[in-house]
Parts: structure tokens; sequence; C-alpha cells
């Protein structure tokens, strides 16, 4: 069994997809979102949940959410797996 290092709640702001043509947002929210956490977790393994891909596709591919709250695990052996959280 692999024992959770760290967990962390991270709102993500995805504003920076703006840049991005209209049609490729959503790809670019993804590739955001990878980029953040494995500079905060400090880990290149980066694993999301597809909660995380629905809520970014709910509006389309043009129309992501402007940010994204997600709860973040790293395991021991460097691989951070990360999925939607609640919102309270």
């Amino acid at each position: 069994m692999v024992e959770v290092l760290k967990e962390q709640v991270y709102v993500i702001p995805l504003r920076n997809t703006r840049r991005a043509p209209r049609w490729r947002r959503c790809n670019a929210a993804v590739k955001d979102i990878r980029a953040y956490l494995a500079r905060h977790m400090k880990s290149e393994n980066v694993k999301l949940d597809s909660s995380i891909n629905e809520k970014i596709w709910e509006h389309g591919s043009q129309k992501p959410p402007v940010q994204i709250r997600i709860r973040a695990m790293k395991f021991e052996d460097g691989q951070v797996q990360a999925e939607l959280a609640a919102e309270e």
C-alpha cells in the first residue's frame, strides 16, 4: 500500500486560457492544471480524475471555467492524483 505524503486543496485560476484560440481553450486549461500541480506538488507524474475533465468540458471546448477547485494527493512513489474538490 502506497502512503499519502501530502494532501492539499488548490483553487487553480484558468483565466490565462484566454490566450489560446477559442476552439482550443479547454485543452489549454487541462495543460495548465497539470503544469500548476507539477509545480506546486513538485512531481512530474500527475494523474487527473475524469471528474476534472468533465467539469472543464461542461460548457464545450470554447468556454472552460474561470477557476477550478481541486484536491491533490501526493504519494510516496512521487505520483500525484487529483480530483474535483467538493464545493463548500
